[in-house]
């Protein structure tokens, strides 16, 4: 039997819809269903490398952890990632395809790659028991509808139950509903069989005389009132940049300053999230000099276009201040290319400028190429027994001007990175995600500073990560009608063991 399938549209962007179909896709794993997440066209810096080495944007990578399932490019068959103003990069089932503007990807694209989307979520629906659809934005943007492949149409592809959701935190939560249904067709309206009203802060009686008049004029049951998540599941794009779990220095607040340098084209950003975890560790994103203050640590995370934003770096006055500040730096990927002495683009990858001077505080050279690495990757720690594991995603080679201190020894018998004194670049996302590592790197910078280190001991990645995938599978059954939800799929109910 094809797999029964339900799509989580909501009446805007970051209304919540990567949290709650992380949250449906454990929940159906409790229960014992082979589940699988799908997306069919993804927006997104903050990507995921599958084992395979394909990419695709993280929040179905994660679902699919939540899923307990290995990640495939049939569940994220089109990511389109920025690159420079209005031009994107096209990658299809996890490999490079071309870049275009928006305009050529909305005329001559999306016709190719409809039935490319179409055909991954039928060949999941013959793979598993069922699917988490997820959309894009709002199904009811009338000036991009008729070539909108990221939701009714897979909605109608999938022959799946549509739940609409509204993001009551930022207001107008009745009026976001109402007009998002008045502008769908008829038969698209019919596919929405429920709505969740999502981020609720409150006592949740004050709304019952607005849900009940919600059901009566739509007709539409309101399966549940879902309070806001403070779960930590890794955010998708730049759009939750402005809402991340930053904890910010104020005043002493905090024993460590971490300021992370907020490039225009950051990407992968998700890197910096276990620093939050960390006690005594204060973090945030800064755009401007005046904004880094006295901090310990600089981080220069990913980026989709290095030498652009190592332009942009040096135009805001940054690279001074790294250059005299006596202060830990970490580059991560394009930060780590940015550290280096040189960067060469003889074939124009990145932009029209062959050659760009590095910050020149790492021996390194960076050479980019067409072919973009994407892998999974570990090594050990240079000069210790510490196994760490991370994935890669870069256009760049680089190699060592002269000999210095690798960060990594690869299991393929490469080095990665470099370290130099309190200067240490990589090429491996996901770094900091090795917790045992994190809390070292933290004892190192508190130990700088005259403060005495930290427990030793921590939890793992993964032990953490099924925590916050629990969390939120439990709080949404609490808070939704499972029994209906079930209903309006065709599914047979089974209870989980957290009900």
């Amino acid at each position: 039997m094809p797999a029964k399938a339900v799509m989580i549209q909501g009446t805007s962007s970051d209304v919540g819809k990567s949290m709650l179909a992380t949250a449906l896709c454990r929940h159906f794993s409790n229960a014992g269903y082979r589940v699988a997440p799908f997306k069919s066209q993804n927006m997104a810096l903050n990507s995921y490398v599958t084992v395979s080495g394909g990419e695709i944007g993280r929040a179905q990578g994660v679902q699919a952890e939540a899923a307990r399932v290995e990640a495939t490019t049939d569940m994220n068959p089109i990511l389109l990632k920025p690159k420079q103003d209005m031009m994107s990069e096209i990658i299809v089932h996890g490999k490079h395809h071309l870049n275009m503007t928006a305009k050529s990807y909305r005329n001559d694209f999306v016709d190719e790659a409809l039935p490319i989307a179409v055909e991954a979520v039928q060949r999941l629906k013959e793979s598993y028991d069922v699917i988490v659809l997820e959309g894009a934005g709002s199904p009811a943007e009338i000036n991009l509808k008729a070539r909108d492949i990221a939701n009714m149409k897979m909605a109608h592809a999938a022959d799946a139950a549509v739940i609409l959701v509204a993001d009551i935190d930022r207001g107008g939560v009745f009026a976001s509903i109402v007009g998002t249904l008045a502008l769908l067709d008829e038969d698209e309206r019919a596919r929405v069989k429920g709505i969740i009203i999502n981020k609720f802060r409150g006592m949740k009686e004050l709304l019952d005389d607005g849900l009940e008049w919600l059901e009566q004029y739509t007709g539409i049951p309101v399966l549940g009132v879902v309070p806001y998540m403070d779960v930590q599941i890794e955010a998708e794009d730049s759009l939750a940049l402005s809402a991340l779990r930053l904890k910010r220095p104020k005043d002493n607040e905090f024993d460590l300053d971490v300021a992370v340098i907020q490039l225009p084209r950051i990407s992968n950003f998700t890197d910096i999230d276990p620093l939050m975890d960390e006690p005594g560790v204060g973090v945030r994103f800064v755009k401007t000099v005046a904004e880094l203050k006295n901090p310990d640590v600089i981080i220069i995370p990913g980026t989709k276009n290095t030498i652009d934003d190592l332009a942009w770096l040096r135009a805001q006055g940054f690279e001074e201040e790294l250059t005299i500040r006596d202060v830990a730096i970490v580059g991560i990927c394009g930060g780590y290319q940015m550290l280096g002495q040189s960067l060469y683009d003889p074939d124009f990858v990145e932009g029209n400028v062959d050659y760009t001077e590095g910050l020149r505080l790492l021996p390194i050279e960076t050479t980019f190429v067409g072919e973009k690495k994407t892998v999974q990757n570990s090594g050990i720690r240079f000069g210790t027994n510490e196994r760490l594991t991370g994935y890669e995603i870069h256009l760049g080679r680089t190699k060592h001007t002269h000999l210095c201190e690798p960060f990594l020894l690869l299991d393929d018998g490469r080095t990665d990175g470099a370290v130099v004194g309190r200067i240490l670049g990589t090429y491996f996302h996901g770094i900091f995600h090795n917790r045992t590592f994190t809390r070292q790197m933290v004892n190192e910078w508190r130990i700088y500073k005259g403060l005495a280190p930290l427990d030793a001991a921590v939890k793992s990645e993964k032990e953490l990560r099924e925590h916050a995938y629990n969390v939120a599978a439990e709080q949404f059954e609490q808070a939704v009608d499972l029994e209906k939800l079930y209903e309006i799929m065709g599914l047979e109910r089974v209870a989980t063991i957290s009900e």
